[in-house]
């Protein structure tokens, strides 16, 4: 199965709302329970790498480019969203003024120059103003799209320490093996915490590279140094992954406890033919196995606020079932406090390329509705800003207009 979420994108009104806490949007809580408030997470996706929604394109003047986002904000507002999921370092990089890395090239098309505004800063003060949470996005480990250093800007932290990064699959990584690196990539991250009034930290699907068939990611010397005690290298590399998502949460508590650590993984832990406790799929990949990320144990161990699983399959899709695995990420966190939210694929809705289902103007409604049944679900995140915009074939306006009747406040937290 060749679907991973948003591996092949990566590759290639409104004022300020203060009735958001009115009775027709909030049912008072009676019970003390953070569950019993009608609140659930409206999301959508902002995705800045490559220039997938944001900015249209590289080099545009700052006045352009603040048009442009002030209007996905809107969007979000129109369509009753209620959090936006913005991609602040997608390569490496950042759209706010970073004393770790340079400034992303999707700004000016130049890696490194100021664009001459805070994209970041601006978008956290519009969200507010529009009553929406803005989730800074960070990716942590891939450095470019390409596997050419000397392609980087001469000060870029990866060029400055060289024995940090990985060629593979046409692109360069850091190495998650390294714990230098896991420092840094912390730091780099979480200096917008700190500066800045975000609601959320949000990774996405990428911790190990997804694989790519005759390819090497080649960190023998690392678990050399570092595996001694590991049956094997998948567990060590696992275990790579655990202390990055385990030492981020404990950072980012102690900077500001208010802010949700959440991450959205590709939407398969395990197939159950690999591991009895996995869903009822059969994908051709597995985020335990292939991206040694053990998605489920975050989920156990409470490391995470929230978790955003790519559901990105239509229901009755064979491999990945969406009715399928809905009930399996609901039995996942059932007993915890992680709050779970579905990733839905509205790229795909209206797209010829995709499957008869995707066609039907009412399969993301069907989505929602399915996924009511289990009250663990507290809510949805669309890919991505620019379909919410350009809604192809009206499948987002449909689901809009069958669930979101008025906008409500997403989940609490703490």
């Amino acid at each position: 199965m060749r679907e991973i979420g948003r591996r092949r994108f990566v590759t290639v009104t409104a004022g300020a709302l203060t009735s958001l806490a009115m009775a027709t949007d909030v049912v008072a809580a009676t019970t003390g329970d953070r569950h019993s408030e009608r609140r659930e997470m409206r999301g959508m996706w902002l995705a800045t790498v490559v220039n997938r929604d944001w900015p249209s394109k590289p080099g545009l003047p700052a006045a352009q480019q603040r048009a442009e986002l002030l209007k996905f904000l809107d969007t979000a507002v129109d369509r009753k969203l209620n959090t936006v999921v913005f991609q602040v370092r997608p390569t490496a990089d950042a759209l706010w003024p970073s004393p770790y890395e340079p400034w992303a090239e999707y700004l000016t098309g130049v890696q490194g120059k100021d664009p001459g505004w805070d994209p970041l800063g601006t978008a956290v003060k519009e969200a507010h103003k529009r009553g929406l949470e803005l989730h800074a996005w960070f990716n942590p480990y891939r450095v470019a799209n390409h596997t050419d250093p000397s392609r980087l800007v001469p000060n870029h932290p990866a060029r400055l320490h060289p024995e940090w990064i990985l060629p593979y699959g046409g692109k360069l990584y850091y190495n998650p093996g390294i714990p230098e690196v896991r420092k840094f990539v912390q730091d780099a991250m979480l200096d917008a915490v700190r500066r800045y009034d975000i609601d959320g930290v949000h990774w996405d699907d990428y911790f190990y590279p997804y694989p790519v068939a005759g390819q090497v990611f080649n960190d023998d010397a690392q678990y050399a140094e570092h595996g001694a005690g590991f049956p094997d290298k998948a567990s060590w590399r696992r275990d790579n992954t655990d202390r990055l998502v385990r030492e981020t949460a404990e950072r980012i508590k102690q900077i500001k406890k208010h802010v949700a650590f959440g991450i959205s993984p590709f939407g398969v832990w395990r197939n159950i033919a690999t591991d009895p406790t996995g869903s009822d799929t059969k994908a051709g990949v597995q985020t335990y196995d292939d991206l040694y990320a053990d998605t489920r144990k975050w989920v156990k161990e409470g490391w995470i606020d929230y978790i955003t699983p790519q559901v990105y399959w239509n229901i009755g899709f064979a491999a990945a079932d969406y009715a399928k695995l809905v009930p399996w990420w609901s039995e996942v966190v059932k007993g915890t406090d992680v709050d779970l939210y579905i990733g839905e694929a509205l790229y795909k809705a209206g797209d010829p390329a995709q499957p008869a289902p995707w066609q039907d103007v009412a399969e993301v409604s069907r989505h929602l509705t399915f996924a009511k049944q289990y009250p663990e679900v507290r809510g949805h995140c669309y890919f991505s800003a620019l379909e919410c915009v350009n809604d192809k074939n009206g499948a987002f306006a449909r689901a809009v207009a069958d669930h979101y009747t008025t906008r409500v406040r997403p989940p609490r937290r703490g």
